[in-house]
């Protein structure tokens, strides 16, 4: 029965750590991905360049996600609608297309506390746009 016993904790120990190390490289992996947004420029759109459409565009850094659709009619970005968003704590960010509306730039502030949502958001936009080209 000691034996036993003694396997078993040995198993359960192995398992325990195992556990852990994946948590700690999924945690590093996470930080490591969030961290590389903060250095993300954004590209200069013009948008006497885009022809009148709806663009689609998503972008994504695990484990934030954002789709979009982008409207632009005469050069002007008329509607933006955020078709998914995949966050943590980031939800506050999702005003970002509207404030990116009001603007007509995609040079708006982040959302203080969700920062890195503002940033996958404003990259989605981005790349809706630059699929109009």
């Amino acid at each position: 029965m000691k034996r036993r016993t003694r396997i078993i904790l040995i198993v359960l120990a192995v398992v325990v750590a195992a556990v852990v190390i994946v948590g700690i490289v999924v945690v590093r992996t996470i930080e490591s991905n969030l961290e590389k947004l903060m250095d993300l420029p954004l590209a200069d759109v013009d948008l006497f360049d885009i022809e009148d459409g709806t663009y689609l565009g998503s972008y994504s850094v695990f484990p934030v996600s954002a789709e979009v659709e982008v409207s632009i009619k005469n050069h002007e970005i008329t509607e933006i609608i955020l078709v998914k968003h995949s966050h943590g704590q980031g939800e506050p960010a999702e005003v970002i297309p509207d404030e990116v509306v009001k603007a007509q730039t995609l040079e708006v502030d982040t959302i203080s506390g969700a920062t890195y949502s503002s940033i996958v958001i404003l990259k989605a936009i981005e790349n809706a746009i630059k699929s109009s080209e």
